[in-house]
C-alpha cells in the first residue's frame, strides 16, 4: 500500500487508480474545492503526506498549482497525455493501470526554491525549443523524467523545481536519441 494519500480530480479517477495500486484517495471534484475536501486533504497532508495526480490538461494543471501552493511538501506524479487519452477524452480515468503505476514510480517533490541546474541553453541544445519537433520532444522527455508536459518555459521550470538531476537529464536525452 502506498503510504501517502493520492489526490485526484474525480470519482472515475479514483476507480482507475484503484485498479493500479492499493492506496487511499481523495477526489477534488473540480477546481472549486469544498471546505470539507480541503480539510480532508490538509489532514492527509499533515498525517501521511499527499501525492497530487491530476489530469494532464489545463484544468488538471490549474488544480495542481492550486494544491501545490497550499501544500508545498506534496509529492507530484504525472501521467503523460498520450497515455491518458482515450475516446477523445483526456484524464487519469483514461490511463491504463500500468501508466498510473509508472507515474507513481516517478513521484517527485516540488521545490519551492528553484535551482538553476538547467538553463535555456540546455533546452536549445536538447532541441526542446526552436524546432518543429520541440513540443513532441518535450512531451517525451517530460514523460521519461516523470515531470509531465509543458511549453518551453514550464518545462524549464519543472526541470529546476522537481529535482531533476543532470544524470537523469542525460539518461532521458540518451533514451530519446536512441528511440528507446
Amino acid at each position: 500500500m502506498i503510504r501517502e494519500v493520492i489526490v485526484v480530480e474525480g470519482k472515475s479517477d479514483i476507480a482507475r487508480v484503484r485498479l493500479a495500486v492499493d492506496a487511499d484517495l481523495i477526489a477534488t471534484e473540480g477546481f472549486v474545492l469544498r471546505a470539507e475536501t480541503l480539510a480532508a486533504i490538509r489532514y492527509a497532508y499533515e498525517r501521511r503526506g499527499i501525492i497530487i495526480l491530476t489530469d494532464p490538461d489545463g484544468a488538471g494543471e490549474r488544480i495542481r498549482r492550486y494544491l501545490a501552493a497550499r501544500f508545498p511538501e506534496a509529492l507530484h506524479a504525472f501521467v503523460p497525455k498520450e497515455e491518458a487519452t482515450a475516446h477523445h477524452d483526456v484524464g487519469i480515468e483514461q490511463a491504463s493501470p500500468e501508466a498510473i503505476r509508472r507515474a507513481l514510480a516517478k513521484v517527485r517533490p516540488h521545490q519551492s526554491e528553484a535551482c538553476t541546474e538547467f538553463t535555456g541553453t540546455d533546452m536549445r541544445m536538447a532541441r526542446l525549443v526552436g524546432t518543429p519537433e520541440a513540443a513532441a520532444r518535450r512531451a517525451r522527455i517530460g514523460a521519461r523524467l516523470g515531470i509531465g508536459y509543458g511549453n518551453a518555459k514550464w518545462m524549464l521550470m519543472r526541470l529546476n523545481r522537481y529535482g531533476v538531476t543532470r544524470d537523469e537529464w542525460e539518461q532521458a536525452l540518451t533514451e530519446e536519441r536512441d528511440g528507446d
